[in-house]
Order: structure tokens, then sequence, then C-alpha cells
């Protein structure tokens, strides 16, 4: 007499796959959450792109160090806001051109300063970025 063989799988290897998948979606959940409010900051450091352009426009059109008279609303340096766009809360330029973001709930309302330090000597600006998404638990800006 042969022996019939073995159809389907046992109770115990239905239980292996599923602490399986458990284990794989108790790590990607919380990494998905990183990612989406990273992919979310991105749009708060491409929405400084304008102000850092004019910023620099004036800069060396002033050829001078410290940046003075190079803030929000003076010359081509466009004014900030204060009503939310998207995930942006607030966008300042100080006189000095340093330029401030804040982010909306969504991104933990982190900051995103950029602080420019021009040469007239060789018309170069660089820019620091600084801020509390560097700071933050989940790494915004990075």
């Amino acid at each position: 007499m042969l022996k019939q063989a073995q159809k389907g799988f046992t109770l115990i290897e239905l239980m292996i796959v599923i602490a399986i998948i458990g284990i794989l979606a108790a790590v990607a959940v919380p990494q998905y959450g990183q990612y989406t409010k990273r992919a979310k900051y991105s749009e708060i450091i491409s929405m400084t792109a304008p102000f850092k352009s004019a910023v620099s426009e004036c800069a060396n059109d002033k050829n001078v160090t410290p940046i003075a008279s190079c803030g929000a609303g003076t010359g081509i340096v466009p004014n900030g806001w204060t009503t939310a766009k998207g995930n942006v809360d607030k966008m300042e330029v100080a006189a000095t051109g340093v330029i401030t973001a804040t982010g909306s709930a969504e991104v933990d309302q982190a900051t995103y300063v950029l602080t420019p330090t021009y040469a007239p000597s060789t018309s170069t600006l660089t820019w620091a970025a600084t801020g509390t998404c560097f700071t933050n638990t989940v790494k915004l800006c990075k």
C-alpha cells in the first residue's frame, strides 16, 4: 500500500510565514514614515532656491561684506510669507540675507536656515545650512 503525499501547508508553517510578515512590517512602517517626512521636507529646501538666487544677485550688486540691505523686499529679493504654502508654514529673509524656512506640522515645524557669507575679493557667496532639521531624531536635511 502506497502512502499518500501530504497536500497543503501545516499550521506551524503558516504561523511562521505570518510571523515573518509581521516582523518585516514592524521594521518597514517606521522607515516609510521617516522616508515620507524627508520627502516632504525636500519641498522646504527647494522653496528656498528663488530667495538664494536673489540674495546672491543682491550681494554681487552691492559687493560688500557683511551683506547689508539684501533682506526681503529690497531690490530683487522677494518678500517672505507667513501663510502656509505646501509644507512650508513661513519663509523669512533677514536684512543680512539669512533665509529661514519653517516647515508645517507634517515635518514637525522643522526649520531650515541658510546663512550667506560673501567674499567681495572673489565675488563668491557660500551658504551655511543649519536649523532644527539637522537636530531632529529624523534627519530631514540629509
